[in-house]
C-alpha cells in the first residue's frame, strides 16, 4: 500500500514535498489519508472513493468544486477566509478533480484545514445550535446556487422510489424472513399515505429543491479552537433536493438519547433539549430564505428521515441483509425496532416539536 499511495502522491498538484502519507480514521465509506508535506507547506487530505456507492465519481467531484466555488465567493463577500471555511479541491498536475488508477480505483484530494476540532457527538443544546448553525449557514450561502447539481445518489430519500424497492422486497421474501415479522410490517403499511403525502409535496415543486449535504451528523463540521463553527466538510453527497432532508437527518442523528443499534429500547427517546437547541441554530441561518411550507414541514421531516431508516433497516432484514454490514442474522431487525421507537417518540412529542420551531422563528 506505500508504494501505491506513494505512487498516487505523485499524480495531484500538492505544494512541498511529501514527507509521509499514513491512514487517517476508519471511514465507513471511504479510505481516508493524511498527507504530510515538508515544513512551511500545506498538508492535504488523500481519499480512495467507494466506486460501489458512488457510481459516478467524476460527477460528484464536479458536485464539490462547483459547490466549494460557490461557497467561496459568498466566504470572500463576507470578509472571511475561503481556505478554512470552505473545502478546497486539490486537482491533479493535468488539472482533474480525481484519478482513475490501473486498478479502476478513484482518488481525490483536498486541502487540509489546520487547528480544528471535531465532536461525534452534540452532549449539550449549546454544542446542538452550533451545528444546526453550521448546516443552516451551508444551507444559506448555497440558496442562490440554481444551477442543478449531478443525482448522484438517485432515489436518495425518495419515499416513493423506497416503497418500490419495499414491495418488490416484500414480494420476493428472499430468504423466508417476512412471515417473522408481521408486526414490524404493519409499522411502515400503517404510515405510507402520510409518508407519500409529504414526498408528493416535494415532486410538485410546493417544497422546493436546494442544493443539500444529505450527511448532517455532527463530525461533518469543523470547529475552531474557540468553539465557532468553521467548515462543512465530506461533501461527497451534496446534491439537489430538499433542505428539510439534511434537518430531518440532522435531527434523528442530534437527539437519540440511545444508539441507532440500541437492544435496550428503553435508551432511545428524542431529547427535546437537543431538539431545541438544534432548530433554535438552524433557524437562525435559514429563517430568510426558507419558505412558509418548508417551515411548516421541519418537524415533520425529521419522523419523515426516521420513519425512511425503520423502513430500510427492516427491507435490508428481510432482504437477506445485502446493504448494511451486520455483526449477526438480527442485526438489521434490532436497528429497525430501536429506530421505531426513536419514531415512536418523535410521534410523541410531534406537537412540542412544532410549537419549538414556531418560536425559533418569532
Amino acid at each position: 500500500m506505500k508504494e501505491t499511495l506513494a505512487k498516487i502522491g505523485k499524480i495531484f498538484a500538492f505544494e512541498g514535498a511529501i514527507k509521509e502519507i499514513r491512514p487517517l480514521g476508519e471511514g465507513l465509506i471511504n479510505d481516508t489519508f493524511f498527507v504530510e508535506t515538508d515544513a512551511g507547506s500545506p498538508n492535504y487530505i488523500l481519499q480512495r472513493k467507494n466506486k460501489n456507492i458512488f457510481k459516478d465519481i467524476p460527477a460528484m467531484m464536479d458536485n464539490i468544486y462547483r459547490v466549494t466555488n460557490h461557497l467561496k465567493g459568498k466566504i470572500i463577500e463576507q470578509g472571511g477566509d475561503p481556505l478554512r471555511e470552505a473545502l478546497t479541491v486539490t486537482p491533479t498536475l493535468d488539472g482533474k478533480l480525481c484519478y482513475k488508477d490501473e486498478e479502476n480505483e478513484y482518488w481525490a484530494a483536498c486541502l487540509f484545514i489546520e487547528d480544528t476540532i471535531t465532536y461525534e457527538y452534540a452532549d449539550s443544546p449549546e454544542l446542538a445550535a452550533q451545528g444546526g448553525k453550521g448546516i443552516g449557514k451551508f444551507q444559506a450561502m448555497l440558496s442562490d446556487m440554481t444551477e442543478p447539481l449531478a443525482d448522484i445518489l438517485p432515489g436518495f430519500h425518495n419515499m416513493r422510489f423506497r416503497f418500490q424497492q419495499w414491495d418488490d422486497v416484500l414480494k420476493k421474501d428472499p430468504v423466508g424472513r417476512k412471515a417473522q415479522v408481521q408486526e414490524e410490517i404493519s409499522w411502515i403499511e400503517s404510515r405510507r399515505k402520510e409518508m407519500l403525502d409529504f414526498w408528493s409535496k416535494v415532486e410538485t415543486g410546493e417544497i422546493p429543491t436546494r442544493v443539500t449535504h444529505n450527511d448532517t451528523k455532527i463530525s461533518n463540521i469543523l470547529f475552531d479552537k474557540q468553539g465557532n463553527v468553521l467548515c462543512v466538510i465530506d461533501l461527497d453527497t451534496v446534491l439537489s433536493s430538499t433542505c428539510l432532508n439534511d434537518y430531518g437527518d440532522a435531527i434523528r442523528s442530534y437527539t437519540n438519547a440511545g444508539k441507532e443499534d440500541d437492544v435496550n429500547l428503553d435508551n432511545v427517546y428524542i431529547k427535546m433539549d437537543i431538539f431545541a437547541g438544534y432548530t433554535s441554530g438552524y433557524l437562525s441561518e435559514t429563517k430568510s430564505f426558507l419558505t412558509r411550507t418548508e417551515i411548516d414541514n421541519l418537524a415533520f421531516s425529521a419522523k419523515y428521515i426516521t420513519f425512511e431508516q425503520v423502513l430500510r433497516f427492516l427491507m435490508d432484514y428481510i432482504d437477506g441483509d445485502n446493504y448494511y454490514k451486520v455483526k449477526n442474522e438480527t442485526h438489521n431487525l434490532v436497528r429497525t425496532r430501536a429506530q421505531y421507537k426513536l419514531l415512536q417518540s418523535m410521534e410523541e412529542n410531534y406537537n412540542e416539536m412544532c410549537a419549538i420551531v414556531d418560536k425559533a422563528i418569532k
